[in-house]
C-alpha cells in the first residue's frame, strides 16, 4: 500500500506530515503543504480548513471533503474547588471517556504527576514559573480489560480501545480549556484504560504528540502508566529509548495481594515485572514511578512497606502513595491518615523518595472512570470485591 493510499485510511488527526504530503500530492499539491496542514491541526488545534489562512482557497475547499473535524465532543465539564477540571468527552459510537486538568500548585503535585525526576528541579520550576503549571491526565480506552478490583473503569469492562487520533484529541481539547495564565506542562497516560494493552495506538499517539511540527512535547514530560504488561513495557523502552516516563501500578509487595487486587498479575507476576523494569533503558538521572494505592487492611501495614522496600531495592524508583478514592460498589476504603503517614515514614526511613499524592477533584469523582462510566456501572449492581 502506498503512502497516499495508507493515509486515506487514517483519520486526519492521526496522520503525520509525510502521510499528508503523499495524500496531497495526489491532489496535485506541493508536498510542503502537508507540513503546513499538520501544523494547523496539531500545533494550533484548528480543524476548519477555511481558517487555515496560508493554504490556497482551492485547497481549503478540497480539504472540506476529507472530513477534517475534531473527533471528540465535550459533553460536560466538572470543576472542583481545588481547580481540578474533569472533561467528559463523547467519541464515535457512543464511547465516553474523560481527561482531567490538574493544577500543580505544590511540590507534591509536581512529583505526583510522575514526570519530574529531580525534587530540586521541581521546586525551582514551581517557584520560578511565570505561568501556573497544569498536568493533563488522559484516557486510552473506553473502559478497561484489566479488571482491577478498586477501579471503576475496570469494573465496567473494556468497551473499546481508543484510536491514536482520539488520544491526541484529548490534548487539543484540554488546551482549549486552559485558563488565562495556565500552561499545559505535563501529560500522564493515567486515565481510563491500560495504555499498553493497545500498544500500537498508544505509540502512534505518542509520536504525534512528540512531533516537532506539532505539539512538540518533551518525552520527559510524558509518563505512561501500566499495570505491568511486560511485552508493552519492553516495546515502550525499545521504541522510545526509555525517554518517555514509565509508571507502574504496583499496589502490592507480593503476588498474593497483587493477584487479589490486579488479576493481570497471574499472567505477569511480580518477578517478571521486576525483570522488565531492571531492563528498561532509563536515561541517566531518570527514575521509574511506582504507584501504590493504599487500601485499609489490605496493603497498608508497616510490614507491607518493608516488604515493598525489599522488592524495589535494586531499582531507581520514586514511590507515589495514593490513599484510595472511594469507588461505588466496592468495600475497599482508604486508610486513616495516621496509617498513610506511617507507611510513608517507613519507606522514607529505608531510603526511598516517597510522596503521598494529594487527593484532587473528589467533588467531581476524579477517580479513574467514575464519571464517564457512571451509566455503565449502574447496570452492574454493587457486588462485593473478592
Amino acid at each position: 500500500m502506498t503512502g497516499a493510499a495508507s493515509a486515506r485510511h487514517l483519520p486526519p488527526l492521526a496522520r503525520f506530515p509525510e502521510e499528508w504530503e503523499a495524500a496531497l500530492a495526489e491532489l496535485g499539491e506541493p508536498r510542503y503543504r502537508g507540513k503546513q496542514l499538520f501544523r494547523w491541526i496539531h500545533r494550533r488545534g484548528v480543524f476548519d480548513p477555511q481558517a487555515m489562512s496560508d493554504l490556497p482557497e482551492a485547497l481549503r475547499g478540497k480539504l472540506g471533503d476529507l472530513g477534517i473535524a475534531a473527533p471528540v465532543e465535550v459533553l460536560s465539564v466538572h470543576r472542583s474547588s481545588d481547580g481540578t477540571r474533569k472533561l467528559v468527552l463523547g467519541l464515535a459510537g457512543g464511547a465516553r471517556v474523560e481527561c482531567v486538568l490538574i493544577p500543580m500548585t505544590r511540590l507534591e503535585d509536581a512529583d505526583a504527576a510522575a514526570v519530574v525526576d529531580d525534587e530540586d528541579e521541581a521546586a525551582t520550576e514551581l517557584a520560578d514559573a511565570p505561568a501556573r503549571r497544569v498536568t493533563l491526565c488522559i484516557s486510552t480506552q473506553y473502559g478497561c480489560a484489566m479488571g482491577c478490583r478498586f477501579c471503576a473503569s475496570g469494573r465496567a469492562g473494556l468497551r473499546r480501545g481508543l484510536e491514536a487520533h482520539e488520544i491526541v484529541a484529548q490534548v487539543l481539547v484540554a488546551r482549549a480549556h486552559l485558563e488565562p495564565g495556565e500552561e499545559l506542562k505535563n501529560l500522564v497516560f493515567m486515565g481510563m484504560g491500560e495504555p499498553l494493552h493497545h500498544y500500537d495506538r498508544t505509540a502512534r499517539a505518542l509520536r504525534l504528540l512528540l512531533h516537532p511540527d506539532g505539539q512538540n512535547m518533551s518525552p520527559r514530560r510524558i509518563t505512561v502508566s501500566t499495570v505491568g504488561l511486560v511485552p508493552g513495557i519492553q516495546k515502550l523502552g525499545q521504541d522510545f529509548q526509555g525517554k518517555v516516563g514509565l509508571a507502574i501500578s504496583l499496589h502490592a509487595p507480593n503476588d498474593a495481594i497483587r493477584s487479589r487486587l490486579l488479576p493481570m498479575n497471574d499472567r505477569y507476576p511480580i518477578a517478571a515485572l521486576m525483570k522488565a523494569l531492571r531492563e528498561y533503558p532509563l536515561p541517566r538521572r531518570r527514575r521509574i514511578t511506582i504507584e501504590y494505592t493504599l487500601i485499609a487492611g489490605v496493603n497498608d501495614g508497616p510490614e507491607h512497606a518493608r516488604e515493598l522496600a525489599r522488592l524495589l531495592s535494586r531499582l531507581p524508583v520514586k514511590i507515589n502513595l495514593i490513599p484510595m478514592n472511594r469507588v461505588h460498589g466496592t468495600d475497599f476504603e482508604a486508610p486513616p491518615s495516621a496509617a498513610v503517614a506511617r507507611f510513608q515514614d517507613t519507606l522514607a526511613g529505608l531510603g526511598f523518595s516517597c510522596f503521598v499524592r494529594t487527593r484532587r477533584g473528589d467533588e467531581v469523582d476524579a477517580a479513574c472512570g467514575q464519571l464517564a462510566m457512571a451509566h455503565d456501572l449502574v447496570k452492574l449492581g454493587t457486588p462485593r470485591p473478592e
